[in-house]
């Protein structure tokens, strides 16, 4: 019995298992665990009758060894990776340079690659390669892919085709020029459709319906603060942190103070305006400033985490019961968030929430409350406020108060960055009660000082700190949204009257809102320009820049398109103020962002400003085609004639806004393809976005050319088309940027699940597509 004790003449022994032979071969990596990175191609070689399987490693960009096979006699070597070209120069890396942004790790802004070429052994230059900074040389053209983990290496693609280059741009070049001939030649279906609408008679009508319609999507919600606490305790709070806030003018020159956050060198007032919306949804606390009370918490911590100030979203029972709170409190301290024994009451749920790839709308909640836990937390804690430069440090770290012990400051500046802040929270003790702050702004100023002595290469200009500072303060995006559907409702209503009572007062009305929209967008102009001025590149590199400029599109060709038309101009209002305020939901983050390496190049102010434009016809044509549709709806034999201008006149402009929306989105799709090709030496991969654009264009060049089609000529079919068709821009917007992975993934933020509203206006599409239509039948087919 094999593995079994045996005993002979005084001997034990066991007779074991015979050894256990296994083969050498490739195991497939188990779904769960992450893949390794090399593939492996199993084959079969035959010849003269015989078979032998060959088991091969390697794949893209590996170079590994043949394998032997022998069979039938014959020696047959078999490899796996990719071809190998001989160049007719080298190159030697020298150095390879990973910058990242201050004070992090792995955030990096920039990298490149050190390069000699050698032609020969006497010719020869030296080169930088980094992202959309190409490598030019004999025809080829070296791209920086990427690079090894310990920055030791670098990894660069090739590609050989000077001449197929260069025919290629060639080619897209007399496309753009092809294009922007169809908006510009007075010959063209867009020239034809110029002079239709001059020939359209401007006699205006509408109804009142659509008004109140609109009124729906400018709603905005109001807020209300309870606590689980008394209000007599809330009101004792509120007193205590009111007798003990620091002057509006010297809360200012604190909140001019330079911070580092996440790389991003800030003043105070923008991280203390993000904290104060993000966890309290409103911009002030008992009549306090951002700054005041962001300075407020600085000095007085312990007693903040009684505030009730974070914010809980409406209609979540469940989040309340796990909290402990009422049903109806809106607001809650952080101490509400710990039970009597210090544990977090959130933490057994937030760990099956951020373990699932796609949470649910509950599960959701859990991580945004757990968000403002976070933000309010480091705020109270101090390591939120890094205003310490660290001495001669390779990537500009700042340091909070509490890391100070980690820093190793010496000498004077270790005495400095220890004692200013206790000393300057000292001097406001005494500031309060006589009203004078001048030594603790001389306290202020010693510590600028000390930041502009360590920390300069990092810190902003003046001009763009107050700049920035102004931008926060005034939070213009935030308040145009209200604006715009205000000023639409208000011109609504007086286009409804100047239809049944013609006359100076209201025509001059209608005039006036026109000119307020106008100024409105000038207003979204300039905040586009000071986010631009502030961030230091194109505002259109991420979700909340990109929906804001979106915006800025639907309303420059709404007014573009709007200067025969009221009520174009009407609707582009609302239009404008339904995207500033999906640009101003939670799940959106308004901050301005570090840029990542491939954006940052002059293609972002090309690529990306032409084909998010393109959203804002497409936009504007959705919310005509939808005016049309309810015109046909309310249509009577009385007003027939009214409404027949009234529909030809917006089914004409709709088609206008279509056809620059699909001559920018296809100038815009090919430009990205330029792009592509500078960054990574290749025009299109089959990314989700690049996809879902082409598939976009497909769509809407079918919208614009179903009047070709007999059975599709009519204005009621090609305002239903034009309706749903947007739903592919969202897709390629939304969809893509928020549901899916690709390279175009720089915009993407929190994935939401889709809004219940949008269910909601599916429907109602639907349903007035086909409650419109046989009003359509009766007037506009029978009556021509």
């Amino acid at each position: 019995m094999l593995r079994s004790l045996y005993r002979l003449a005084g001997m034990a022994f066991v007779i074991p298992d015979p050894v256990t032979r296994g083969r050498q071969g490739i195991v497939q990596t188990p779904k769960d665990e992450p893949k390794s990175n090399k593939d492996a191609l199993v084959v079969n070689v035959t010849s003269d009758g015989e078979t032998k399987k060959v088991e091969l490693l390697g794949g893209k960009g590996s170079d590994p060894n043949p394998t032997l096979v022998e069979i039938a006699e014959l020696d047959v070597y078999l490899s796996y990776g990719s071809k190998t070209y001989e160049l007719p120069f080298s190159i030697t890396l020298n150095d390879f340079i990973a910058d990242k942004y201050p004070g992090t790790e792995t955030a990096y802004s920039a990298f490149k690659s050190k390069i000699t070429v050698n032609d020969s052994d006497t010719e020869f230059f030296d080169y930088e390669i980094y992202m959309n900074h190409v490598l030019d040389h004999q025809g080829y053209r070296f791209f920086q892919a990427s690079f090894d983990p310990d920055e030791k290496g670098t990894v660069l693609s090739v590609n050989h085709d000077f001449w197929g280059t260069w025919i290629t741009y060639i080619g897209y070049f007399l496309l753009y020029i092809g294009l922007m001939a169809i908006l510009f030649d007075e010959n063209t279906r867009f020239g034809s459709l110029k002079k239709m609408l001059d020939k359209v008679k401007t006699k205006k009508a509408t109804v009142a319906t659509l008004a109140v319609l609109l009124l729906g999507f400018g709603a905005v919600a109001q807020e209300a603060g309870n606590h689980r606490h008394s209000e007599s305790s809330q009101r004792q709070l509120d007193s205590i942190i009111t007798a003990n806030a620091v002057s509006e003018d010297h809360a200012d020159v604190f909140g001019r103070l330079i911070i580092q956050d996440n790389g991003r060198m800030k003043p105070v007032n923008t991280f203390a305006s993000q904290l104060l919306r993000k966890i309290s949804r409103s911009d002030n606390y008992a009549g306090l400033d951002a700054d005041q009370v962001f300075l407020s918490m600085s000095e007085f911590p312990r007693l903040w985490v009684e505030v009730p100030l974070i914010a809980l979203k409406r209609g979540n029972d469940s989040i309340r019961k796990v909290i402990g709170v009422a049903d109806d409190v809106e607001r809650i301290a952080l101490l509400d968030l710990f039970d009597e024994q210090g544990n977090y009451k959130l933490e057994p749920y937030l760990e099956a929430a951020t373990n699932k790839a796609t949470p649910n709308q509950f599960e959701k909640d859990f991580v945004k409350a757990h968000e403002n836990f976070y933000l309010l937390n480091q705020a109270l804690s101090g390591s939120i406020l890094k205003i310490f430069p660290l001495p001669n440090d390779a990537n500009n770290k700042w340091v909070s108060f509490p890391e100070l012990q980690e820093a190793n400051f010496k000498g004077t500046d270790s005495v400095v960055t220890k004692t200013i802040l206790p000393v300057y929270f000292q001097t406001l003790q005494q500031a309060r009660k006589t009203g004078d702050y001048a030594d603790a702004e001389e306290i202020l100023a010693g510590l600028k000082k000390f930041q502009e002595k360590y920390g300069s290469e990092v810190m902003p200009s003046e001009n763009r700190l107050t700049a920035e500072i102004w931008y926060n303060k005034i939070d213009i995006f935030n308040r145009l949204y209200k604006y715009f559907a205000l000023i639409g409702i208000f011109m609504f209503i007086a286009i409804i009257v100047q239809i049944f009572r013609e006359g100076k007062v209201v025509h001059a009305l209608v005039k006036t809102c026109k000119y307020i929209i106008w100024a409105f967008f000038i207003l979204l102009t300039l905040g586009l320009v000071a986010r631009w001025y502030i961030s230091g590149h194109a505002p259109w590199s991420d979700a909340y820049e990109s929906i804001i400029y979106v915006a800025w599109a639907t309303v420059f060709f709404g007014l573009a398109f709007g200067r025969k038309s009221d009520l174009t101009i009407a609707s582009t209002a609302f239009v404008g103020a339904i995207v500033l305020w999906v640009a101003h939901q939670n799940w959106i983050d308004p901050s301005i962002a570090n840029l990542q390496p491939v954006l940052d190049s002059y293609w972002l102010m090309i690529h990306v400003a032409v084909i998010v434009m393109s959203y804002g016809p497409f936009t504007l044509g959705m919310i005509l085609g939808t005016a049309s549709l309810l015109l046909m709806l309310l249509t009577t034999n009385k007003n027939f004639k009214k409404m027949q201008l009234n529909i030809q006149e917006l089914t004409i402009i709709t088609e206008m806004a279509l056809t620059v929306g699909l001559v920018l989105l296809t100038i815009g799709n090919f430009l990205g393809g330029q792009w592509a090709n500078e960054s990574w030496g290749r025009y299109w991969g089959w990314d989700p976005k690049e996809t879902w654009a082409l598939i976009s264009i497909m769509i809407y060049a079918f919208v614009i050319h179903a009047r070709l089609v007999p059975g599709l000529r009519s204005r009621w079919t090609f305002n239903v088309l034009a309706i749903f068709a947007y739903a592919s821009i969202m897709m390629t917007y939304f969809g893509v940027n928020f549901y899916l992975t690709g390279l175009h993934s720089y915009a993407s933020g929190d994935a939401p699940l889709t809004p219940t509203f949008v269910w909601y206006l599916v429907g109602f599409f639907v349903l007035l597509s086909a409650i419109s239509y046989p009003k359509f039948k009766k007037y506009y087919i029978k009556k021509g």
